[in-house]
């Protein structure tokens, strides 16, 4: 279990810093995702919400996304199309939300 704990706490040391906040001093629409992971990781699901809020619709696109390419889903389509829109809705506000 420390070993566990001993990972979590190095990773914020290795997280990528944002690029375009660095060269533009603007926040881009992924800022945040590295450090809601961290905060799932470390089973703060309401830090990770409010650090990026469209994490919950992402993580559940990516393990559809991955589920249907192993089981073939009737109408897989539809639901990704709507998982992928209710995820960019998310996004997108979360990022315009930031400069109010």
């Amino acid at each position: 279990m420390q070993l566990i704990s001993l990972l979590f706490l190095r990773m914020d040391e290795y997280m990528l810093p944002c690029f375009s906040k660095q060269i533009f001093g603007l926040d881009c629409p992924g800022c945040g995702i590295q450090r809601s992971v961290s905060f799932i990781l470390q089973g703060e699901f309401v830090a990770a919400f409010k650090m990026y809020p469209a994490i919950y619709s992402l993580l559940l696109l990516l393990g559809f996304l991955l589920f249907d390419n192993f089981y073939k889903i009737k109408n897989s389509n539809k639901i990704i199309i709507t998982l992928t829109s209710i995820t960019v809705i998310l996004i997108l506000t979360n990022y315009i939300l930031k400069f109010f």
